[in-house]
């Protein structure tokens, strides 16, 4: 199986929930609305979108073979990671702290008469 076109869209986190993601199996099915949520311990778990019908909750997809499961919710938290990686290095507030926290100045590239 081959799972491609991995898209994370990070939201504000709520109730856990902290993006969305879709994917591209065997370049023929399109998986979409896949949940990213945190879990109490730092980890992350994925769910799939279900539909309410009434008072209950119906999958609209999901893995059958635990192993396809998997493969899924790796590449899926692997592309959320580097996501937030290349956030933290472009991250404007920690780059201007130092290492005790304290705030680092930086100087204004700006003329002085602007």
């Amino acid at each position: 199986m081959k799972i491609s076109e991995v898209n994370v869209v990070p939201i504000k986190p709520t109730n856990g929930l902290v993006a969305f993601a879709s994917v591209v199996v065997d370049e023929s099915l399109y998986l979409g609305s896949i949940g990213i949520y945190t879990r109490p311990n730092g980890s992350f778990r994925i769910t799939y979108p279900t539909k309410k019908v009434g008072v209950r909750e119906m999958n609209l997809y999901h893995p059958i073979k635990q192993d396809v499961g998997k493969q899924i919710e790796q590449v899926v938290l692997e592309k959320y990671q580097q996501i937030f990686e290349r956030s933290d290095d472009n991250d404007r507030h920690n780059k201007a702290s130092g290492k005790n926290g304290q705030g680092t100045l930086f100087k204004s590239e700006l003329p002085a008469d602007a």
